[in-house]
């Protein structure tokens, strides 16, 4: 049994108050991937790259229990590439510029050894490429999770409404949740977004943390506070990873587990915004990550006399 991840591995290049970059290795599915290695160890991954892509990032990968054999490398093309650069606040950016280049013509292709998938996370793509990915499974996996974004909303709603079909957890921003419902209240944005067919939503809202709803319940976990936020850059996606590799190596798909997954999420977002990229991520140790678990449960817990 296994986790299927399918996203996009990237080049970004990235600037904030704190400094810039050239290009470093990114992309959802890179994300998803390194943040769900630290809670489970059988990760596959889709994607595509060119034949400019690393050796040194494919093998990082590797090191960080991702299996590659479904990552297509293209020759004589080059890797999906975004800049951007963050505002002061650090929740807002302008896009400088997107390259798709192979991730234009991307067929996702799931090799025979995929097949056996207890978790299925699909990570922001075109919702015709995640529908492509969902055919080709021979049996449904037992926990879908689909991230998408404002852009697919705006072009490509009817597929994107069709995709929602098919999965247990939707991922979104508040700001997403709001498109995609038509609803300025959160709670009421959540209710009709369940309507369309996932069993469980998730709402992200940066720094100030993430809202689990199911048709009965409603869970709230706060991000941690941080002095220091150098990069935002795949936040959501590294919460992604640790949330479904939390279920993944629990095997237990409750609401109530979901709940923990959700801290575990939190809890490797806040790491992933300290530094530039995945560089801190690739580091993490799980002595490092216990601890700022128990900074979480420090932060939530409390008495009622």
């Amino acid at each position: 049994m296994s986790l299927l991840v399918v996203g996009t591995v990237a080049f970004d290049a990235i600037e904030t108050p704190f400094g810039k970059t050239d290009k470093i290795v990114g992309g959802a599915a890179t994300y998803i991937g390194l943040s769900a290695s630290k809670f489970y160890d059988q990760i596959n991954l889709i994607s595509v790259v060119g034949d400019d892509f690393p050796k040194s990032a494919i093998n990082m990968m590797q090191k960080h229990h991702m299996n590659t054999d479904g990552l297509q490398i293209k020759q004589g093309e080059k890797t999906f590439f975004w800049s951007g650069k963050y505002h002061t606040d650090m929740n807002t950016r302008d896009t400088l510029d997107t390259q798709l280049n192979v991730l234009e013509n991307f067929d996702p292709r799931v090799p025979e050894n995929y097949q056996d998938c207890d978790c299925l996370m699909l990570g922001n793509l075109m919702p015709s490429i995640q529908k492509k990915v969902l055919s080709q499974l021979k049996k449904r996996p037992k926990l879908i999770v689909l991230d998408t974004m404002n852009f697919w909303m705006d072009n490509c709603l009817e597929e994107l409404i069709e995709a929602l079909k098919e999965v247990d957890v939707l991922t979104i921003n508040d700001e997403e949740a709001r498109q995609l419902s038509g609803k300025n209240s959160l709670v009421k944005a959540a209710r009709k977004i369940l309507s369309f067919g996932p069993r469980h939503l998730i709402i992200k809202k940066g720094e100030h943390g993430a809202l689990l709803f199911n048709e009965e319940e409603v869970f709230f976990a706060p991000a941690l506070p941080l002095e220091d936020v150098f990069d935002p850059t795949g936040a959501g996606d590294t919460f992604a990873g640790g949330f479904v590799g939390h279920l993944c190596a629990t095997k237990d798909y409750s609401f109530h587990n979901m709940k923990r997954a959700v801290i575990f999420g939190s809890v490797m977002a806040s790491f992933c915004v300290e530094k530039f990229g995945t560089e801190r991520l690739e580091s993490l140790t799980d002595d490092v990550v216990e601890q700022r678990i128990q900074e979480f449960v420090k932060l939530v817990r409390f008495d009622v006399c």
